[in-house]
């Protein structure tokens, strides 16, 4: 990984035993769909520590969905002191740092070990692999616990494609709140539950500006200056809409005007379906267009890079 490069990706987590992450086993008839509001509650609450924005989620079976943003700006433009109440929310702090915060330090050493401290817990908190680790960790002690078991939850720590550009971070994101309609388990996006369409939609029913604890869509073609997914929220929802009817139709071609965002980003429709539909399947470590591939090898120092093309 490199914010470098691009502070996007979709992250995956997949359970390794039979029995299911959440839902209803059909071999014990035992029902885990209580699971889906751990993880769900446990990303809102990371997400008021990390600056790890969650631009998108969904919830499954056996698996979760993550397209998050990296935001190691705000991370560094964080005082001392706001790093050290974001770390103590989830962990206990350091003697040695309780001491600082009541201003017992007495030696230049350990004011200098505190500061190291402190710039190591800064570092983590734009920290991709950190993240996902505390937000996994967590699930897995619960379902230990309530399994009465031990040994690994999830299969790897985690899977990670690259979103390179905003064709593909646009692509990710819609793959994601389709997942559960794509799998047969809802029949529209609004119906989808535990997704991130569902709760911004939620949110627009109830007239708030953006879903709690979701990255928000800010328009780029205005002088927005907040840090947020740069398309219109409505042209999103359009986009998933028309994706959906895609799925439901079974249709190999189009047959019906594309909306606009497709247009205004140059983004081939064939590629798109096809990323909306397998983006796992093929052996792709980034997602993008074919321009952003040189300076990614570059930046990268690698010699071959599979790459999701989404132009034709």
């Amino acid at each position: 990984m490199s914010v470098d490069v691009t502070p996007y990706y979709h992250c995956v987590s997949r359970c390794v035993r039979r029995s299911f992450l959440c839902g209803v086993n059909p071999l014990t008839e035992q029902n885990y769909e209580h699971r889906r509001d751990w993880i769900e509650q446990k990303i809102y609450a990371l997400s008021q520590v990390y600056c790890i924005d969650i631009c998108a989620y969904a919830i499954m079976s056996n698996h979760y969905h993550l397209v998050v943003h990296i935001n190691r700006d705000k991370a560094l433009a964080l005082s001392n002191h706001e790093i050290i109440e974001r770390w103590q929310q989830n962990h206990k702090l350091p003697v040695i740092i309780e001491r600082w915060l009541s201003g017992q330090l007495a030696s230049d050493t350990e004011k200098e070990a505190c500061i190291a401290i402190i710039d190591s817990w800064r570092s983590r908190l734009w920290n991709l692999s950190w993240y996902m680790k505390e937000l996994n960790f967590d699930i897995a002690c619960q379902a230990n616990r309530e399994d009465e078991c031990r040994g690994h939850f999830w299969e790897s720590r985690f899977k990670s494609q690259a979103l390179l550009d905003e064709q593909a971070l646009i692509a990710a994101m819609a793959y994601v709140d389709l997942n559960p309609l794509r799998a047969g388990v809802a029949a529209t996006p609004e119906a989808s539950v535990f997704t991130s369409i569902r709760a911004r939609l939620e949110a627009l029913n109830h007239q708030q500006e953006t879903a709690p604890c979701l990255h928000p869509f800010i328009d780029n073609l205005t002088n927005d200056k907040r840090d947020g997914i740069p398309f219109r929220l409505m042209d999103y929802i359009e986009l998933v809409d028309w994706t959906a009817r895609q799925y439901r139709e079974g249709k190999a071609c189009l047959n019906i005007t594309s909306p606009p965002i497709l247009q205004r980003l140059n983004i081939n429709q064939s590629n798109w379906l096809k990323a909306c539909s397998e983006l796992e399947k093929h052996r792709s470590s980034a997602v993008g267009c074919i321009q952003d591939l040189r300076a990614v090898k570059n930046a990268l120092n690698k010699k071959r890079i599979h790459l999701f093309r989404l132009d034709g």
